[in-house]
């Protein structure tokens, strides 16, 4: 067993951390300034430029497998990235990268929407959330209807990260009613649909900064040649898109918390209160301990799902128990770094009310603490995972 990294790994996370601080935390009072005034968060021609030059430093798909042109650094690279990257609020994703399922793609599938999506020419979303089913896919009322050679799809889809933004979207409807009545799982299919085809989105404000859209799909008809892997198999691949987006959630709780953490420790040391600095006073020195400890706890889970992965395992429970302690640990370190802070925490000329706002979404998107509670108590009861069996 080895609990640290490699030489290799402590160089790229070294490279990341200083483009991170170089590139994109001097944005960040233009960041906050532009969503004061009702603007996108960068221009997209500045985050266009900011992924060419992470590509120039040799960034560029960091998860794509080299024979589609990216790094292929695997799961514990990705942990380790995803943390570093969450250290600021700005707005940033290295380009040359693509949904997890669109990997399924048929060999025209990848040429007309895998490559040129790697490449940056589009933008694609997932959808299976829907106003009446989350987490219970059972509630699932999208329909896909098969018309000759095409299918025609009904039905609306909620809080679509980059719905807004996307030229394709991954969705999930209905293909086999009686089967999807039975089971809750089985009888759904994952199309790939074109906007051009037909579907439209709606932003949905929320508050915070993040936008997600809703769907509409009404008699959008779609080719049969448009099917993302099999007929009725569109369940598994909603899993397995839901099961990597959740310990990256815990991943990005880990990098902005730790940031949070030294502004509370850096803030502890210059506010003085009856002539001593509050860094001295218990009651700050605990909740900073407190904060250290369950980040480094929350930091080892996030790390075990991702090598887990990358053995080849099923990292799902470890995912979850992940995603569930690691958004609840972010939420829990923002709060204490505001009450550090006092009233300049609560005001928007510092980023901690922003990231309080930001914080509170990790724990309801991808899985909600509910649904993670459950799905842990359901392997352990089952059987299907046994206490301590992962290390």
């Amino acid at each position: 067993m080895h609990l640290r990294l490699t030489d290799e790994q402590k160089m790229v996370q070294e490279t990341i951390r200083k483009f991170v601080e170089k590139e994109l935390m001097p944005l960040e009072n233009d960041v906050l300034r532009n969503e004061r005034e009702g603007r996108p968060s960068l221009p997209a021609e500045k985050q266009e430029e900011l992924q060419q030059k992470a590509k120039e430093a040799g960034f560029w798909g960091i998860n794509t497998p080299s024979e589609y042109g990216g790094a292929d650094l695997g799961q514990m690279m990705q942990a380790i990235v995803s943390m570093e990257v969450a250290k600021t609020f700005v707005p940033f994703s290295f380009g040359g990268s693509a949904d997890n399922i669109l990997y399924y793609a048929n060999e025209q599938q990848k040429e007309k929407y895998l490559l040129p999506t790697i490449n940056g020419e589009k933008k694609s979303c997932f959808a299976m959330t829907e106003p009446d089913a989350g987490s219970d896919t059972r509630n699932i009322k999208t329909t896909a209807v098969q018309d000759g050679n095409d299918w025609v799809i009904n039905g609306e889809k909620t809080f679509i990260t980059g719905g807004n933004e996307a030229d394709f979207v991954m969705v999930i409807a209905i293909t086999d009613k009686e089967k999807h009545e039975q089971t809750g799982r089985e009888g759904v299919t994952c199309f790939i649909v074109d906007r051009d085809m037909g579907w439209r989105s709606e932003y949905i404000d929320t508050m915070g900064e993040w936008g997600p859209a809703a769907l509409v799909f009404d008699n959008v008809l779609v080719p049969e040649e448009n099917i993302l892997g099999e007929l009725h198999g569109g369940y598994n691949l909603g899993l397995e898109w839901i099961g990597f987006a959740r310990w990256i959630v815990g991943a990005r709780a880990v990098g902005a918390a730790e940031r949070l953490l030294q502004m509370a420790i850096d803030y502890s040391k210059e506010r003085k209160t009856f002539g001593r600095p509050i860094g001295d006073r218990q009651a700050i020195q605990w909740q900073i301990a407190d904060s250290a400890v369950e980040i480094e706890a929350a930091k080892w889970m996030v790390l075990n799902a991702a090598f887990t992965l990358d053995q080849g395992e099923d990292n799902r429970h470890l995912a979850s128990m992940a995603k569930l302690y690691g958004s609840n640990m972010g939420n829990r370190v923002v709060d204490r770094v505001m009450q550090i802070h006092g009233g300049m925490g609560y005001t928007r000329e510092l980023p901690i009310e922003r990231w309080y706002r930001e914080a509170r979404l990790w724990r309801i998107y991808d899985g909600t603490d509910e649904i993670q509670r459950m799905i842990i108590a359901r392997n352990l009861l089952k059987g299907h995972v046994k206490v301590g069996q992962f290390i």
